[in-house]
C-alpha cells in the first residue's frame, strides 16, 4: 500500500516582502503579494506535504494550477498555506489548497502534481537542449 494516500494536509508559510510583491515580480504595480507569489507557495506546500512519503529519487513535479486570489495582503502581512491531498491516481496527486493571511482567507483553488524519477526527469529534460 502506498504511503501516499487522500487526507495528507501540509502548511508553509510567508511574510509579504518586497521580493514577492506585484511589482517586483512583475505581475502588477502595486506593492501587495503576488498571485505568482501565491501560486508558488501552494506549489511548494504541497511539494513538501508529501516528499517525505516518496521513494528514495522521487520526487514530484507541478503540472497545473487553478487558484482564485481573492483578496490582496500589505507589504508585511504574514501568509499561510493549507493543503490537502484529495486524490491519488498512479503518479497524479490532486490537491486543494486555502491561503491566508492576518485577516482571513485570500485564495483559494486546486493543484496537481506528479511524481517522477527525479534523475530521469532532468536527463530527459536537458536532452530537449542537444537536439
Amino acid at each position: 500500500m502506498s504511503p501516499l494516500s487522500p487526507g495528507i494536509t501540509g502548511e508553509k508559510s510567508v511574510a509579504v516582502t518586497i521580493e514577492n510583491t506585484a511589482i517586483a515580480m512583475g505581475s502588477g504595480t502595486l506593492r501587495v503579494f503576488a498571485t505568482p507569489a501565491m501560486i508558488a507557495l501552494c506549489e511548494g506546500c504541497c511539494a513538501e506535504s508529501v516528499e517525505a512519503l516518496l521513494d528514495s529519487g522521487v520526487t514530484s513535479v507541478g503540472t497545473k494550477v487553478d487558484i482564485e486570489h481573492l483578496a490582496a495582503s500589505p507589504m508585511g502581512a504574514s501568509i499561510l498555506c493549507k493543503s490537502k491531498l484529495v486524490a491519488v491516481d498512479n503518479r497524479r496527486l490532486d490537491f486543494e489548497v486555502e491561503v491566508y493571511d492576518n485577516v482571513g482567507l485570500i485564495g483559494k483553488g486546486k493543484h496537481t502534481r506528479f511524481t517522477v524519477d527525479a534523475d530521469r526527469f532532468v536527463q530527459k529534460t536537458y536532452a530537449k537542449l542537444e537536439k
